[in-house]
């Protein structure tokens, strides 16, 4: 402050009628003192009387200071009752940008409000989302842990702890914040506190060796130098700081180095200075010629040489509240100037007056410091917002390992521009970053790790939202962004891969003639079909033989027909579906097997006829002719003709693209249409197959010489087994397994009517013509006959 006024009282353009002066007072880190010392300032007697002012001392401008944002809050209220300007150059609570409490308050400091956002926008910058705050229990630490606490929840940062460090040193609060920090799993804590306040803790957590977390610090402890010793070096390495921005200010080396107790006699400061640096004392009455002979305690000479020290005093490469203090003293300069250079008429106060200059009012000099506006010697702009504070820039410091191996150093790596554009306000030097340990990588600080592409989050009940379990998507859904929230749920004709990463597109799958499956059932019912066709081209061949012309050959040959055509019919299973054949596949086939079926019955029915026929007086010898045989197939098949009718009419069967049966694959298939109708059509083949089976195990043991009764009971058990087998096979399966159920069910069923019905004749007509002769049958008749009796 002394430097800045000489230097303004030498400058002929900034103040050239006026001379500033100062009064320097110790408020002692207290409220009390420093309300004490502002009352002797404002009234100029030593002894504070409230509302009364020396009128013979010179006005004074402005207050500076003072540095704690406590003490500065209890000055500021006394202050502000009166309009009195104060400035402070390193108070940063953001209470004091209230103007409706704190009028004539400003500061060349930013406002913690500033680095708050500030510590928030770091944090983010490094991808950490899990973290600690200790804040001491101040103002300043309070203020600016809630300010902190807002930004860090706005950018989806969570807090493991918030904790308030004991202004007054309490030995179990500190114990209990260093076992809260060991168990906790984050890596980065943030402390908004006094050095003072830090002080206890930090030495307790190295005391207990806790190393691997990084420390962020705000600008009350930043560059402290209390740490800077062998003690916390494996603690503290790779700390991050803010600080308030550094200056340089030229001359100011020069003018440290004229210092002398010979210059200012009236200076206790500079005379103590002296005396600590040099470890020497000045003479006083109270040294006796004894102390001074025994070279007890050494005697200052003043001719001690400032340039022959090597001392941190003099290093002038970290200025940083010196520097907001060499800015305040200009901003009182330039209002003064301001209101000296005021022109009559053109003035901002009643009636375009100006202020006396000689005699000039509080609030008058505080109209003119809130509207200055100035650049300093360094080229950088000096101003007051609405709100008292300046722009907020800071430099962030990396505390470094020195070479010895014993003590940190403090790098600035990075500087914080609030005025920048949003993202932007942090900008990274090319000095690196070294974190805990020396390590070139920053840590990982989160609660969950980030869920890979593939996965969602899952919020884990009662705790922060940055704690999430990762789930897999469901089938049918994907996420391809890490950290998604939500999965996304795939098209009807696509589906999700196995890493649930990306939708695929689903294969169209029916029973191809291509495939293995389709190959083998279509060679097969080909083989199949030659054989009926062949047993018929046999029985047309020998149909005048007593074989074939028992039990109704032209049933035989209609039975045959329709075997060949419904082994031959299943290939319109075989093959990409179409409306036409969705339509008629089923009903057609239904009512292939009914005449089959029928065919069957009316075999059977006509070998209990005959044999009733045989009896003298019979009623059944009308029953013996061909009629009967036909009717029984119409009517069989009619039946099942209008069922089928009825059901093509009123919710036929139609070509399907299924996607909900298969995850993978769409099923391209037949919708049946009316279910009720399709098993209708089962039912009532069903039902024929079982009267047939009933009538043919009754007659099984009728002494006829070619009696079909048994083995028509074997078909029609094979028949029906096949049939009630196949129904839960076909319940069961989906898509081109259902359709190879039904295909191999009619084929199975198929040649079981063969193999059980007509292998016994084809073995008589090929393999013993002797037994397919008149003479045999007569013979074999009396023999049956004589043995039924």
């Amino acid at each position: 402050m002394i430097f800045t006024i000489e230097e303004i009282n030498r400058n002929t353009s900034l103040l050239p009628s006026l001379k500033l002066g100062f009064s320097i007072y110790d408020s002692c880190d207290t409220s009390v003192y420093a309300l004490k010392s502002t009352m002797m300032l404002l009234t100029g007697s030593s002894s504070p009387i409230p509302n009364y002012s020396c009128k013979f001392k010179p006005p004074t401008a402005a207050i500076l200071g003072d540095d704690k944002s406590s003490v500065s809050i209890s000055v500021a209220r006394l202050l502000g009752i009166q309009q009195f300007p104060q400035i402070s150059y390193a108070s940063s609570v953001k209470v004091l940008s209230n103007k409706r409490l704190f009028p004539s308050f400003l500061r060349t400091t930013p406002s913690d409000d500033f680095q708050s956002y500030g510590l928030a926008s770091l944090i983010v910058h490094f991808g950490w989302t899990w973290v600690g705050i200790l804040a001491d229990d101040s103002d300043y630490g309070q203020q600016g842990a809630q300010i902190l606490v807002e930004q860090l929840e706005k950018r989806g940062v969570c807090i493991d702890f918030l904790t308030a460090i004991p202004v007054v040193y309490s030995k179990s609060r500190i114990h209990y914040i260093s076992q809260v920090i060991k168990k906790s799993t984050v890596h980065v804590i943030i402390v908004f506190s006094s050095d003072v306040s830090f002080y206890p803790v930090i030495t307790e957590i190295a005391k207990e060796n806790v190393t691997g977390k990084v420390w962020i610090g705000s600008d009350g402890w930043s560059v402290s130098l209390i740490f800077n010793t062998m003690e916390y070096v494996q603690t503290m390495q790779g700390s991050l700081g803010f600080s308030i921005r550094r200056g340089n200010m030229p001359g100011f080396k020069e003018f440290l180095m004229k210092l002398h107790p010979s210059k200012t006699p009236s200076d206790v400061f500079v005379h103590r200075f002296w005396e600590k640096i040099f470890d020497c004392q000045w003479p006083s009455l109270n040294m006796t010629e004894d102390v001074k002979s025994n070279n007890i305690i050494k005697e200052c000479t003043g001719f001690e040489q400032l340039r022959s020290l090597n001392i941190n005093f003099f290093d002038m490469s970290d200025l940083r509240a010196t520097y907001n203090v060499y800015n305040a003293v200009y901003a009182v300069a330039y209002a003064l100037h301001s209101l000296t250079t005021c022109k009559p008429g053109e003035g901002p106060f009643k009636n375009n007056s100006c202020a006396d200059a000689r005699n000039f009012k509080p609030w008058q000099v505080l109209y003119y410091l809130k509207n200055i506006r100035f650049t300093n010697n360094m080229g950088e702009d000096v101003f007051f917002n609405e709100n008292g504070d300046p722009p907020a820039k800071y430099d962030i410091l990396n505390w470094k390992m020195n070479n010895n191996g014993n003590s940190l150093k403090y790098v600035n790596v990075a500087s914080f521009d609030s005025n920048a554009q949003p993202g932007n306000e942090i900008v990274f030097n090319e000095e690196p970053v070294e974190w805990n340990g020396g390590v070139q990588n920053p840590p990982e600080s989160v609660c969950s790790k980030m869920c890979p592409v593939g996965y969602r989050r899952a919020a884990q009940p009662g705790r922060p939202t940055c704690c999430f379990d990762c789930i897999l998507c469901s089938e049918g859904e994907i996420s391809n962004t890490t950290d998604s929230l939500v999965c996304i749920k795939c098209p009807d004709d696509y589906w999700s891969n196995e890493s649930r990463d990306q939708c695929i597109k689903r294969k169209i799958e029916f029973l191809s003639f291509e495939e293995p499956l389709g190959s083998i059932l279509t060679g097969t019912a080909v083989t199949t079909a030659t054989i009926p066709a062949s047993i018929l081209i046999i029985f047309i061949q020998f149909r005048h033989t007593p074989v074939v012309k028992a039990n109704n050959r032209e049933l035989s040959f209609l039975l045959l027909v329709s075997l060949i055509i419904c082994i031959l019919w299943s290939l319109i299973f075989i093959g990409e579906p179409g409306a036409v054949t969705c339509m008629v596949r089923q009903s057609i086939f239904g009512i292939i097997f009914a005449l089959g079926i029928s065919c069957v019955l009316a075999k059977t029915i006509m070998v209990v006829i005959a044999f009733k026929s045989t009896k003298p007086n019979s009623k059944f010898k009308q029953l013996a002719g061909p009629r009967v045989s036909k009717s029984i197939v119409t009517t069989g098949s009619l039946i099942q003709v209008i069922i089928c009718a009825i059901w093509l009419s009123k919710s036929p069967p139609f070509p399907v693209l299924n996607t909900k049966t298969s995850n993978d694959k769409i099923i391209f298939e037949c919708n049946e249409g009316s279910t009720t109708a399709f098993w209708c059509m089962l039912g009532y083949m069903g039902l024929l197959a079982s009267v047939s089976f009933v009538v043919a195990f009754l007659s099984r043991k009728l002494p006829d010489s070619f009696n079909e009764a048994k083995f028509i009971t074997f078909s029609m058990l094979v028949f029906v087994s096949v049939w009630l087998s196949f129904i839960p096979a076909y319940l069961s399966t989906r898509g081109k397994y259902m359709v190879a159920v039904e295909v191999f069910a009619m084929l199975a069923s198929s040649v079981g009517l063969i193999g059980c019905i007509f292998f016994p004749k084809c073995y008589i007509i090929l393999i013993r013509p002797e037994r397919n002769t008149r003479d045999y049958i007569m013979k074999r008749g009396e023999y049956i006959q004589n043995k039924g009796r």
